[in-house]
This record gives structure tokens, C-alpha cells and sequence, in this order.
């Protein structure tokens, strides 16, 4: 990804979240995300948008995606179910946990026959406490959350979550008590696999 491509989906993100997010705690929480490595951040180590500005891309392409979800499931009502502001706050910050966590490092790979240096992301947390539940945390430290927001960010992933994966059950309750939530996981996966690919630095 270029730089001007860098720079564009920050001033789109920043203009999406300044129009619609005008809860207490929001301009705190763009700051904080200003002085971050949010724009500049891969979305992931080796799997989707693994790429400079990878992070501020997918989280432009979820937003649009559920937004698009939405108008598909409700039409010109869609507004009677979800605000524009729970829309930007749900797709914009759902993956605000990788925050400062992807350091860019060297390994040795070998081309040709020779070995050389190739550069790769890591991954480093700092703040270990999941993935959903850490950027409900996150942003619950600016500004508050409705409980449908919070539980479309909390089990985004669905069921890919940790937690699922080690044997809870809590998805399902989640997404039957909070139909929103299926519906922004879909869009999170449709982003990922439709509008974006495997993608190396």
C-alpha cells in the first residue's frame, strides 16, 4: 500500500468517525488512536491485509460491509434499528486491540538456494486480554458502550474466538440475545475473505 493510500483511508477514517461518533470520550479516543500505530498498522502477521495501513483498510471495509448488511436486512429502516453513530463505533473500533502490537522484524528465508533477509510482522502484546473483549475494554476507558455495541465487538469473530475454539458457549446465546451481532460478524468476515487477501510486506 502506497503512502497516499496510507494517508487517504486515515483522513476517510478519521471523517467517517468525526461525522458519526459525538459521544463523550470520542475526540479523547480518536487522539489516543491518532498517536497510535493505528493507520500504519498491518490488520494481521501473514494472513489478511498483513501490510502497512492493513489495519485502518479492513477496518474501512468492515465498516462499509455492515453498513451495506444492514440497508440489505432492514432497507430504508435500517436507522430504526442501529444509529449511524453505533454503525462507525461497532466497524470502525472493533479491531482497536491491535493497537501497538505489530513490530516489524527480519528472519532469514532462503531464495534461490541463497539465504536472505526477508522483513516480516510480529506480534507483541502488552496487553494480553483477548481479542473482542480487549477493545470493548479499550474503548470502554473513553467513552460508553450500549450493550449491543459491545457485544458485536466482543464476539466479532465469532467462531473463530478463542474462547470458542477452547469449548465456551456463550457465542451462541450472544448472537440469538443480539442479532446485530451475527449480522457485523458476517461483515467482518466478508471484508476479510471478499474484499481483501493474503497480502505479505
Amino acid at each position: 500500500m502506497t503512502s497516499e493510500e496510507i494517508n487517504n483511508n486515515k483522513n476517510e477514517f478519521i471523517k467517517i468517525y468525526n461525522e458519526n461518533i459525538k459521544r463523550e470520550g470520542a475526540s479523547e479516543l480518536l487522539n489516543f488512536i491518532e498517536n497510535s500505530d493505528f493507520f500504519t498498522a498491518p490488520a494481521s502477521t501473514k494472513f489478511h491485509s498483513a501490510i502497512e495501513g492493513g489495519l485502518c483498510f479492513h477496518s474501512l471495509n468492515v465498516y462499509k460491509r455492515f453498513k451495506q448488511n444492514l440497508i440489505s436486512e432492514f432497507k430504508d429502516k435500517y436507522t430504526d434499528v442501529i444509529s449511524e453513530e453505533s454503525i462507525a463505533i461497532i466497524a470502525l473500533l472493533h479491531d482497536i486491540c491491535k493497537v501497538n502490537c505489530y513490530k516489524l522484524d527480519y528472519r532469514n528465508v532462503k531464495v534461490n538456494g541463497e539465504w536472505t533477509k526477508q522483513p516480516y510482522f510480529a506480534y507483541e502484546d502488552s496487553l494480553p486480554y483477548g481479542h473482542g473483549e480487549k477493545s470493548v475494554y479499550m474503548i470502554s476507558g473513553f467513552m460508553k458502550l450500549s450493550r449491543d455495541e459491545a457485544m458485536a465487538i466482543n464476539w466479532h469473530m465469532g467462531g473463530f474466538d478463542s474462547r470458542v475454539l477452547g469449548g465456551n458457549y456463550s457465542l451462541s446465546t450472544a448472537f440469538y440475545s443480539y442479532p446485530l451481532s451475527v449480522i457485523f460478524h458476517i461483515s467482518d468476515v466478508q471484508a476479510t475473505y471478499l474484499d481483501e487477501k493474503i497480502t505479505k510486506i
